[in-house]
């Protein structure tokens, strides 16, 4: 059986909005972000391992509210004390830290295919991002991430680069398709092309 995309019915790719005679650069790109793992780690109360022992990939886990440490596979996002979200595309992670994180200390649970991933990247995303959420993003860091809301919706907003300014926005499965549209529809003032 192959599994279907959150976004499979309505991510279209091509030109929208206003892009009519506007550079390449100035046009924001939208996509669907699939295969990655989606896993949540929480470490529990009465553990006694210290954080700085241990690693992600190599990552170092943040301890500091809205943190991210990343390498070219896999992003550690803070998402509460004592609880992350990472995000890899490293076929065996979950195994990898089955073996690297004790049970007895910590929850591993595999949410991968619960949430809907779009990234948007582009000069103008932040202006796109300020119209469904009430989060300063100009002063939005790169690797750093937030839960918030988008036109009503619950969110994990994430900066992964800021040439071009590039996020990826979780949110729930069954939100997918909604978060969608608000993102298309705020992003048509600018043009964007689905890829």
């Amino acid at each position: 059986m192959t599994a279907l995309s959150p976004l499979e019915k309505v991510h279209k790719k091509g030109l929208f909005g206003n892009h009519y005679k506007k550079n390449e650069k100035e046009i924001i790109e939208i996509s669907e972000v699939n295969n990655l793992s989606l896993i949540h780690l929480t470490q529990y109360r009465r553990s006694k391992n210290n954080l700085k022992n241990l690693k992600i990939e190599g990552l170092e886990i943040p301890t500091e509210n809205s943190c991210v440490t990343s390498n070219s596979q896999t992003r550690v996002l803070w998402n509460a004390p004592n609880a992350w979200l990472i995000l890899s595309d490293k076929k065996n992670i979950n195994n990898d830290l089955k073996k690297n994180f004790d049970i007895t200390d910590f929850a591993i649970t595999d949410i991968s295919h619960s949430r809907a991933i779009i990234q948007i990247k582009g000069l103008k995303t932040q202006e796109v991002l300020k119209k469904g959420s009430p989060i300063n993003f100009d002063e939005f860091k790169t690797n750093k991430c937030i839960g918030t809301i988008f036109n009503g919706i619950s969110v994990v907003i994430n900066s992964t680069s800021n040439n071009p300014n590039t996020f990826i926005i979780l949110t729930l499965r069954s939100f997918g398709e909604s978060l969608y549209h608000h993102i298309t529809d705020a992003s048509l003032e600018f043009g964007y092309i689905g890829v």
